[in-house]
């Protein structure tokens, strides 16, 4: 078989729990949570986040520093990863549901924000395209 005894003790203790996604989806990385940014830290780069989608890791980073947050734009990504708020989008599904959540009222980069995905959203016209390639 080629495996040490214990190995396929393990493996076959991991088949019966979960069957074969639960062998496949192992991760070996343990995560370091030394480096991570403090509980404060991270609540406040999740706020801003929400509050400004639009900006950027590292804008957010300098806005954060001028409040006395001392984080920088990757650390500000790494938060961000972990949170699921990545990408623009995200942060706008993010701030979507906390209006449908709380029912916050929108600041101005916010409206902004919603209206830029709105525009990016519609549909800009019929494209026409005529096949190039005719079958002989």
């Amino acid at each position: 078989m080629g495996v040490s005894r214990d190995t396929f003790y393990r493996y076959q203790e991991l088949a019966q729990e979960g069957g074969i996604d639960n062998l496949i989806n192992q991760s070996r990385r343990v995560p370091n949570f030394k480096n991570r940014a403090d509980e404060a830290t991270e609540r406040a780069v999740v706020e801003h986040a929400v509050e400004f989608p639009a900006h950027g890791q590292h804008r957010t980073s300098n806005e954060l520093r001028q409040k006395g947050i001392f984080i920088s734009g990757s650390g500000v990504r790494s938060i961000w990863l972990r949170n699921h708020l990545e990408n623009f989008a995200k942060r706008l599904k993010a701030l979507e549901a906390k209006v449908a959540e709380e029912g916050i009222t929108l600041n101005d980069a916010q409206i902004a924000a919603l209206e830029k995905k709105a525009h990016d959203d519609e549909a800009c016209g019929d494209v026409v395209v005529e096949h190039q390639w005719k079958h002989y």
